[in-house]
């Protein structure tokens, strides 16, 4: 099962135009990169949940036949969270053991070694984690030698704990006795009664994982991805326009944006197709169609264009 039912409030305005797992990033949306990602492992059936902007996902992915997999959907009138969309989704699932995937963080790691530890520890839960290298930015998972996770840290207070990667093996009994409908989350908590169990572990991967969600971690991934240098933009298919002498620095062009002469961008997004005039400059911005800007929105308006400020990395701890 791939969670992309998010609202992604973060990344707002981006989030205007699509779901979060159907953003472009470096040429090919999150929930692309997943997918493709789990074909190369051999998953050939996924269940996606959707909520927000659903169609912008189905429209990317269909029955899933261009990755050689066949995905059906899991609507979720309301967000069920992570504990509670899995729980919905059980009868599309119909299997006793599962993978659960985040679709952001980006996190592509081997899957069979994480399966055959799920089974031969008899875990109901294995996750994929990395070192915390972020304690004072993320929450962190605390765990024996054998990988048996006893508590949870908070943000601040994590040093030396382990960071969730976005990828676990599950057990469908975890899920099955929760009430359908009803928001649940896992870490945080259904999972927590776990702690101490020996039903929850944990198996380090090797692998950096991408986090997307904030815009600041949007166009910082996107660069990474692409393989930009410092002074590069990333510009995605389809873009209609972007003039020699224009200087993007650190920056995303999505498709139909068009970008003049001498335009100077430096840690921008250029989104919805916005046409850039000729001799703009600006940073640290996501550049819309004005149109997209709402009375409430506390934005630059200049050239039929809104520019909403990108905050710098927040404290918000996963």
């Amino acid at each position: 099962m791939v969670l992309a039912a998010g609202l992604g409030t973060r990344l707002d305005p981006l989030t205007r135009f699509a779901a979060k797992a159907a953003l472009p990033l470096a040429g090919s949306s999150l929930i692309e990169r997943a997918l493709s990602w789990l074909a190369r492992e051999g998953v050939t059936e996924v269940v996606v949940n959707l909520h927000h902007r659903p169609e912008t996902i189905s429209g990317l992915v269909g029955d899933g036949a261009q990755f050689g997999q066949r995905v059906r959907y899991s609507w979720e009138p309301v967000i069920l969270g992570s504990a509670g969309g899995p729980r919905h989704a059980l009868p599309l699932l119909d299997a006793g053991t599962f993978l659960v995937v985040n679709a952001e963080p980006l996190c592509e790691v081997a899957i069979e070694p994480l399966v055959a530890a799920h089974q031969r520890s008899g875990a109901d839960v294995t996750l994929a984690v990395v070192p915390n290298a972020a304690p004072d930015l993320f929450n962190g998972l605390v765990a024996d030698a054998e990988g048996r996770v006893e508590g949870r840290r908070l943000r601040g207070h994590a040093a030396g704990t382990w960071h969730f990667a976005g990828v676990q093996v599950v057990n469908a009994s975890v899920f099955s006795p929760l009430p359908d409908n009803e928001r649940a989350d896992t870490i945080g908590g259904i999972y927590d009664e776990l702690f101490g169990t020996g039903r929850l572990r944990l198996l380090p991967v090797t692998t950096t994982p991408y986090h997307v969600g904030t815009v600041r971690e949007y166009l910082e991934t996107a660069v990474a991805v692409a393989h930009a240098s410092a002074c590069d933009a990333v510009i995605e298919p389809g873009v209609a326009h972007v003039a020699t002498s224009a200087c993007l620095r650190r920056s995303v062009v999505w498709s139909g944006a068009r970008i003049g002469s001498n335009v100077t961008l430096t840690d921008c997004v250029v989104a919805g197709g916005a046409d850039v005039p000729a001799g703009f400059e600006a940073r640290d911005v996501v550049i819309t169609p004005q149109a997209l800007a709402g009375p409430g929105d506390s934005v630059e308006r200049r050239h039929g264009l809104a520019l909403f400020p990108i905050p710098p990395r927040d404290g918000v701890g996963r």
